[in-house]
């Protein structure tokens, strides 16, 4: 697959992100935001908000293609059927809207999810290397219930050169996108990958810290999972201003 370092999303800009919480001064309160200034990075103070947080959005890549494929598990392809191997993966989205003064779950949302299979391939993309035209697996999307929840079941990523292990998601509501990604912690990467299903030639995987869209996520976007008994497990809950 080819590389899809070459980030399109923006972080808000200081004098955005005070706009939208309606600070004139910035008051200090607790938590932060990481924002681009001038260049470089600006960790912001954030009001005393709820638990919900405010996350970087980055790169959505070449890959992501408006499938409108309304399911909870994305493993099949859709086409022929067949499941895509690989260590399983539930991860529940909870999206909430985010106000000067409180969270409230974000019903109606609708969250879409796509990555590469154990082996670095997307579905339904031609490149310089491979052709997967008219397949659909590993994509999907969910509307969120009453609650802000949108649960996934995949499976682990694996990895192709050029970028750490990652997956792509999109939220869409009230007319507004916000694009970015998740990533692993490369110890627990290092254990799933050294499952048959994940073996592959190559130079090897690129680990977060050398990704630079990794990078750009100010360590808010990695996930923590929990193993079960099939796989793994995770929470993501992330706040949108709209």
């Amino acid at each position: 697959m080819i590389d899809d370092d070459h980030p399109i999303g923006r972080r808000l800009g200081r004098r955005e992100l005070l706009g939208l919480l309606g600070i004139a001064g910035g008051g200090l309160l607790f938590g932060s935001i990481a924002t681009t200034v001038s260049g470089g990075k600006e960790y912001l103070p954030l009001p005393n908000l709820p638990s919900c947080v405010v996350k970087p959005e980055l790169t959505e890549g070449p890959y992501f293609v408006d499938e409108q494929i309304n399911r909870s598990d994305i493993r099949s392809d859709t086409v022929s059927g067949k499941i895509k191997e690989g260590s399983l993966l539930e991860v529940e989205f909870r999206v909430s809207q985010v106000s000067r003064t409180e969270c409230k779950p974000l019903s109606g949302a609708m969250v879409d999810l796509w990555h590469c299979d154990a082996q670095g391939i997307y579905s339904d993309v031609r490149d310089w290397q491979l052709d997967t035209t008219g397949q659909k697996f590993l994509r999907g999307y969910q509307l969120t219930n009453e609650n802000g929840i949108a649960k996934f079941t995949t499976v682990y990523p694996g990895w192709y050169p050029g970028r750490a292990v990652h997956i792509h998601f999109k939220v869409r509501a009230n007319n507004h996108d916000f694009t970015s990604q998740i990533f692993f912690d490369e110890s627990l990467t290092d254990k799933v990958h050294a499952g048959n299903t994940y073996q592959k030639s190559g130079r090897g995987r690129t680990r977060n810290e050398r990704d630079g869209i990794f990078r750009q996520s100010g360590n808010q976007l990695t996930l923590n999972l929990t193993e079960t008994e099939k796989g793994h497990q995770a929470v993501f809950e992330i706040g949108l201003y709209l």
